[in-house]
């Protein structure tokens, strides 16, 4: 875990530097916090626009698609923030194995509630099916006059 992130800073620092490096070459005089604004108000841009079709695409799926999704981002953030914690701290070993397994959980207990989920609609669904095909066995002989 410890190199994944070192491996993963130390790219981060690069292309920081050729950044910089390009720009001062086409004249312009910018500080970290002027790349940070560009750098990430693009990149953000980008993944908005390729996040918004993904979901676009998922949304006539099934909204439990997109919540899905959107909780395994969530939750890979706060598993890589507990092992940096950990790191930082002493309290604990930082590993990616523990990051992983965590994450394996979920998907574990996701799962489970997918499962659940469709044997209720599947026993919906058969009880439905089962209610039509008597009212089609027995159909009502005498209707009922409506009084004015």
């Amino acid at each position: 875990m410890k190199e994944s992130i070192k491996l993963i800073v130390e790219v981060v620092n690069i292309i920081h530097d050729i950044v910089l490096k390009m720009s001062e070459s086409f004249g312009f005089r910018v500080t970290d916090k002027d790349l940070h604004f560009w750098i990430i108000g693009f990149l953000g841009m980008f993944f908005f626009f390729f996040i918004h079709a993904i979901f676009k695409v998922l949304s006539e799926w099934s909204l439990t698609t997109i919540s899905f999704f959107y909780t395994f981002t969530v939750l890979i953030v706060i598993v890589f923030a507990i092992e940096i914690e950990q790191k930082i701290t002493g309290r604990g070993q930082m590993e990616l194995s523990d990051a992983v397994i965590g994450l394996y959980g979920f998907l574990l207990f996701f799962g489970f509630y997918i499962f659940i989920k469709l044997l209720i609609k599947l026993t919906l669904f058969l009880i439905n099916k089962n209610k039509s095909s008597q009212n089609e066995q027995h159909p009502r002989k005498y209707r009922r006059e409506k009084s004015i």
